[in-house]
Parts: structure tokens; sequence; C-alpha cells
């Protein structure tokens, strides 16, 4: 389970850049993993100061990704039947000053012009929750499933 922040202003997007798995930095959206116990809406919260230095607040929930996959790895080596679940807030910033993550999951946060996320190395949530952003589906889900 995490939790994840959708933060538009004047035609541009806040997002963090993250190592992918291959070590290639990849914009993602700021937030992340929920803690035992945390509440989501705690989770976005302070995922989101973490990773940008801002503080937020959720003006709404956009929906949630649901996302399954098996991967190889480890060792020995092993298949591992993996299901994420993302909720997917709105949010605006409150306050705070932009910096970047120091010893975390991101190394930089930044805002990027809306019509150049295409062009961009990212993760798949961020399109998805681009398109929850744009076109705010009745019950949160996109269809067909993606």
């Amino acid at each position: 389970m995490a939790a994840y922040a959708v933060c538009v202003r004047d035609g541009q997007i806040l997002l963090a850049r993250s190592p992918g798995p291959d070590g290639t930095p990849e914009w993602v959206l700021p937030g992340g993993g929920m803690e035992h116990g945390e509440d989501p809406y705690d989770t976005v919260r302070r995922e989101l100061t973490e990773e940008t230095g801002y503080r937020i607040e959720v003006t709404g929930l956009l929906g949630v990704d649901s996302a399954r996959r098996v991967v190889a790895g480890g060792r020995p080596p092993r298949r591992t039947d993996h299901h994420g679940v993302r909720i997917v807030y709105e949010a605006r910033v409150v306050g705070g000053e932009l910096r970047y993550e120091v010893g975390g999951s991101t190394d930089l946060a930044a805002w990027q012009d809306l019509d150049a996320v295409p062009g961009l190395t990212r993760v798949r949530l961020v399109d998805v929750a681009l398109r929850l952003w744009r076109e705010r589906p009745a019950g949160g889900r996109l269809y067909p499933a993606g």
C-alpha cells in the first residue's frame, strides 16, 4: 500500500526523481509506502514533505491504482508475485521550500511542464495519475484498468 500526490500549479506538476531498477533516473510522483498502522492521508503528507520539502493540503481523492506483476530476482533466484495498491490524491502546496531528499528514495524534486511529461523517463504511475487528474472518473478507476 502506498499513497501519492498530484500537485499541479501554473501548468506544471511536481515530480521527484528516483533511480530506476537498472539505475537510470526516472521521474515519479511524490509519495510512497505506508508505515504499519499509518493512515494513507498521513502517508502522502509525510512522504511529500520528505521528498520535496513542501507541506501540502490534500484537496481530493483522485483514485486507486492496482497493479500486479511477477518479478524474478534474489539469491537464490525466485519469482515473487507483487501486488501494489496506490492511492492517488490531489493536493496543493501550502508551505515549505523546495529541496531535495538526502539519503532517501529520491535525489531531486522539480516542477515539470505538463506538456513535457510525455518526453520524460517516468514510471507508469505518473501517466495513470495524470489521467485520473484530467478525467476524474466516477469511482476513481480508469477503464480499462491501466
